[in-house]
């Protein structure tokens, strides 16, 4: 059974997208790190419908923290397909934004990736095959007011996402990237009303976590093995 680690696996989105990849077959570590009782919901969760998961609580801006947890996850075996969704908004416009607002966001989405990242490539290579996917934001593709740290840490992952894809494409690694739009969670319902959606959106909804969990099923899947170094927006037609 191959295995799955999600970071940020206790959140709406995470926990949708361990709960596809259990779906399909694979064996799900659901990360959590300031919520590792939610972390262990959803894989309560994924056992009780029959699924495999575990749980791993570390702060992926720790480098130490990540290398001996992750350490202690390989000795069960490679991981052969990460999920990095592990990401903080601090909003501000920029002008008022202060140097510690700006840093916590790199550090998490880009700095985090590097962390987790880096020490399961090698045994991820030595399979020859594997999923790299990491989550975006349209913020991240078109810019968002009051947004200009999380737009460039998620930029971030564009670049090291294509040009990861070209370092281990020869050894059946795939590597994308993932850029949501406005998704259905407890955060966005209370910061956009019916009105907003329609104007931001052409679909005028919001998306749902499932259909970004969809999205990463596929892309993590023997059908997308042709899939790679590309960001693929899911945001109902944001331009």
């Amino acid at each position: 059974m191959k295995r799955a680690l999600v970071t940020g696996g206790s959140g709406a989105i995470g926990g949708a997208i361990c709960r596809r990849l259990a779906s399909e077959g694979l064996h799900v570590i659901v990360h959590g790190c300031t919520s590792p009782e939610l972390a262990e919901a959803v894989a309560a969760g994924i056992r009780q419908q029959g699924g495999s998961a575990e749980t791993a609580c570390f702060n992926v801006v720790d480098t130490e923290a990540v290398q001996k947890s992750l350490e202690q996850l390989l000795e069960s075996g490679p991981i052969q397909v990460l999920v990095n969704n592990a990401g903080i908004h601090e909003d501000a416009p920029m002008a008022g934004m202060n140097a510690d607002q700006w840093r916590r966001v790199i550090d998490v989405s880009l700095h985090g990736f590097f962390n987790v990242t880096q020490p399961l490539l090698l045994p991820m290579l030595r399979t020859r095959w594997g999923r790299i996917i990491s989550l975006s934001s349209v913020a991240a593709v078109v810019g968002n007011r009051g947004q200009t740290n999380y737009a460039a840490a998620k930029a971030g992952l564009h670049g090291a996402t294509r040009s990861l894809a070209i370092e281990v494409a020869s050894r059946g690694v795939t590597v994308n990237a993932v850029a949501p739009g406005i998704i259905e969670s407890k955060m966005t319902g209370e910061h956009f009303n019916d009105e907003d959606i329609a104007r931001m959106v052409p679909l005028k909804r919001m998306g749902s976590p499932e259909e970004v969990a969809h999205l990463v099923g596929f892309l993590a899947s023997l059908r997308a093995a042709y899939i790679t170094g590309q960001v693929i927006s899911i945001n109902g037609g944001m331009a």
